[in-house]
């Protein structure tokens, strides 16, 4: 059946070699991931000066460290010298500098040369010229956002302007006072699926009745099969019978208290692009950053946020946190069972998608603009 013959209720998705061919998922990586804003890490995590993550983001490692001043900076983690990998751990802290190991030459937490073995005698070496190539750098929600792009977009459209376009106004988010909460879970899951296949899942429901059982009982309107993304403004409502978003229904912890009374006992859900899934309900906010590493396989790291008092009293948490564990489980359970058919002659023209999923369909035609010259 070609394009042309399909049923008005249905549109096509991608062809099955978007999720699959190396040489697609390298010009994603140059065109999505290195030009346009990158959740991060936790800002908060970055406790002092000196402390330091290196995160992958498209083909670069990208160094980020808080610098003497207080301000975060971020870095290609490559020593100007030769090409060595500055930094090898995920995280840790340095007093003063960053050294590479090889040939010693030192950075400033700046990014500027500060010292190598013999460079006074090569007086024409400029010490910012050959310092640490800088990366941009944003704080939204508590995160750090940076851009490897010689000009970023600009970040008021492209990321805040995904949750005003979702919700309604900027200050809806705002309400939830993500960047003041605390990381009361962290879980990180190893996913062998494409991260298209991930974001596809996360904003259609057509699925939630049939492999999230949890989920629905306690919005009960996901079994319909419309996600709270298709309306915008739109939050899921609590069943009567739920008193918080937790795994068995019951009550959560304490509310977060500028959360507005129309936002009250309701989820929802906003996708940033590339990679981030933000989760709003009144005691907590759930956010998944995923790091795409190959065309087959991808990092989410999922924070479950609670207002500080709830996590330094060491309050139960676990009920909250095991839903969208739960969630989570099952929907990437779910894009690992479709993976392998990506490559299958009968998915070599793609899948089709229907009226609850057509909102799927931009998301392919934005990445489909993204990757053209």
């Amino acid at each position: 059946m070609t394009e042309t013959e399909l049923p008005s209720s249905l549109i096509r998705t991608l062809p099955g070699s978007s999720y699959t061919d190396p040489r697609i998922f390298a010009r994603e990586q140059e065109k999505i991931f290195e030009q346009m804003w990158f959740c991060a890490v936790r800002a908060s995590e970055l406790d002092k000066p000196g402390s330091f993550q290196t995160v992958q983001v498209g083909r670069e490692s990208v160094l980020i460290t808080r610098s003497r001043d207080d301000t975060v900076k971020a870095f290609l983690n490559i020593c100007r010298h030769r090409g060595a990998r500055l930094c090898t751990e995920e995280k840790g802290e340095v007093k003063r500098n960053f050294q590479c190991p090889y040939h010693a030459w030192t950075y400033g937490l700046d990014g500027k040369l500060v010292a190598a073995p013999n460079l006074t005698s090569m007086p024409d070496v400029d010490r910012t010229t050959y310092g640490l190539v800088p990366v941009h750098v944003r704080e939204w929600l508590g995160y750090v956002w940076v851009c490897l792009a010689d000009e970023p977009p600009f970040f008021e459209a492209d990321v805040i302007g995904a949750a005003t376009e979702r919700l309604g106004s900027p200050e809806a988010i705002e309400r939830y006072q993500t960047e003041g909460l605390a990381v009361g879970r962290r879980i990180r899951y190893e996913v062998k699926a494409n991260w298209k296949l991930i974001i596809e899942n996360f904003m259609e429901c057509y699925h939630c009745a049939t492999i999230h059982p949890e989920l629905t009982e306690v919005l009960p309107e996901f079994a319909g099969g419309y996600a709270a993304q298709y309306y915008v403004g739109h939050g899921a409502e609590f069943a009567d019978d739920a008193k918080g978003f937790t795994v068995d229904g019951s009550a959560g912890v304490d509310r977060i208290p500028t959360v507005s009374e129309d936002q009250d006992r309701r989820y929802y859900a906003i996708t940033v692009k590339p990679q981030v899934f933000i989760n709003l309900v009144p005691d907590h906010v759930i956010v998944h950053r995923m790091f795409p590493l190959a065309a087959d396989h991808t990092v989410v790291e999922c924070d479950w946020l609670f207002l500080k008092d709830v996590v330094e009293a060491g309050r139960d948490v676990s009920r909250s946190v095991e839903l969208f564990h739960r969630v989570n489980v099952q929907d990437f359970d779910a894009c690992e069972r479709c993976q392998p058919a990506m490559d299958s002659r009968a998915y070599r023209s793609g899948g089709v998608l229907v009226p609850s999923e057509h909102h799927i369909g931009a998301f392919h035609e934005w990445v489909t603009d993204r990757l053209r010259d």
